[in-house]
């Protein structure tokens, strides 16, 4: 399942949060990463 805007939104501030343990950063990158496959997946419209 694709990663919705707000959990996108929360993701990235969790990777700009400098108390963020890594453990953490590695879980916002991963659904960033999920977020972006999903939405470059979808056929270009003309």
């Amino acid at each position: 399942m694709a990663t919705g805007k707000k959990a996108a939104s929360d993701a990235g501030k969790q990777l700009r949060d400098p108390k963020s343990t890594k453990r953490q950063k590695e879980v916002a990158a991963s659904d960033l990463a999920q977020r972006n496959s999903a939405t470059s997946s979808k056929p270009k419209k003309k």
